[in-house]
């Protein structure tokens, strides 16, 4: 088995690629590939047989076959976009990828086909409204999320009779893995609490829960997830910085610990990852430090086994690698690696080798 970590990086126009000592956690740069059109979000179906890239530049969606013995990337298959990705990923068949659009304010699903490359027309391209950020199915597979923050304007076509907006909300659709067709669930939108700017959002893996990154909160908030007709109930809310910053609230992704023991979540302007532990029995969360990293922490990511974690900094194009502590999730500072121009993703898998 050996682990290998794709970066993004948009302002170069390339992907750097790496392989991962899982004792060490130290990296061994195996190059670069060459990605025009601003690579930025990442996913990889659950094979790992298949990277797909969003390139924001050049509005398109490409896949790339995975070589199990050496990790190099081979062009598959692309697609015409309507508007910039910011966020893939895979639906759990491995037959479609749903991407989330925020400048357009849309959401949008695409065939894979059986040998896992894309092309076709998207099957699913739904205006929703501006800021949407992530984009994922649940762990049944039957339904989807899709969170967006407040940007003050954008598009009201799938909105319920009379509503008149729906940003700082999390739409709620159901999802046919056969047809990869999107039905609007009942609610159709969820409305957060004033201010909080839902962006990303990771589920638990044994409980019904799932975390939301609030943006512009600088905030944790856990919803209930009804597995029967698949709609959200919010719970507990806490925040991601320290009770006396002052500074600018500006969340980023969110990432859990395989076991689903530990919590974490990237604060631009704190420049800092926060860490929670979370609760065997009721999947609360308690915060349990912060831990300094470069500017802008947009992108990071923990490996498959959750014993190191790997954050970009946007400002500086760095990688810092930390080993996680497994009993009390705490972050060690291991070396750091010079990627490139505004590292925008951070993806790790491992493969058959």
């Amino acid at each position: 088995m050996a682990f290998h970590v794709y970066v993004a990086l948009q302002d170069d126009d390339r992907i750097a690629r790496f392989v991962m000592d899982p004792e060490t956690g130290q990296l061994a740069s195996q190059g670069t590939v060459k990605v025009d059109g601003g690579p930025a979000p990442l996913a990889i179906n659950p094979s790992a047989t298949t990277l797909y890239v969003g390139q924001r530049n050049g509005l398109r969606l490409s896949s790339f076959a995975i070589n199990q013995s050496t990790g190099d990337l081979t062009l598959t298959g692309s697609a015409e976009l309507k508007g910039e990705p910011c966020y893939l990923s895979t639906d759990h068949t491995g037959r479609h990828v749903l991407s989330a659009y925020y400048q357009a304010g849309h959401c949008a699903v695409h065939p894979i086909d059986e040998d896992g490359a894309v092309g076709g027309e998207a099957t699913e391209w739904l205006e929703t409204n501006s800021g949407a950020h992530c984009f994922q199915t649940d762990p049944t597979n039957r339904f989807a999320f899709l969170p967006h923050i407040d940007t003050g304007s954008g598009g009201l076509a799938l909105l319920p009779p009379g509503r008149q907006e729906a940003i700082n909300a999390i739409y709620q659709f159901k999802f046919d893995a056969e047809t990869g067709r999107l039905t609007p669930n009942d609610p159709l939108v969820i409305n957060a609490e004033a201010e909080d700017g839902p962006r990303h959002y990771r589920f638990h893996p044994t409980k019904n829960l799932m975390y939301v990154s609030n943006e512009q909160g600088g905030s944790v908030t856990v919803y209930s997830v009804d597995r029967s007709d698949g709609t959200l109930t919010a719970g507990q809310k806490v925040t991601t910085l320290p009770d006396d910053y002052k500074g600018r609230k500006l969340c980023s992704q969110i990432q859990i610990h395989p076991l689903g023991t530990h919590l974490y979540v990237g604060n631009r302007g704190h420049n800092s990852i926060a860490s929670f532990s979370i609760d065997e029995t009721t999947g609360a969360l308690t915060p349990t430090g912060w831990t300094d990293v470069d500017p802008i922490p947009r992108a990071f990511s923990l490996d498959p086994t959750g014993h190191f974690l790997y954050v970009a900094g946007l400002e500086t194009g760095n990688l810092i690698g930390f080993r996680v502590d497994q009993e009390t999730g705490e972050l060690t500072r291991l070396e750091t690696y010079a990627v490139g121009a505004s590292p925008m993703w951070v993806m790790i898998t491992n493969l058959a080798g």
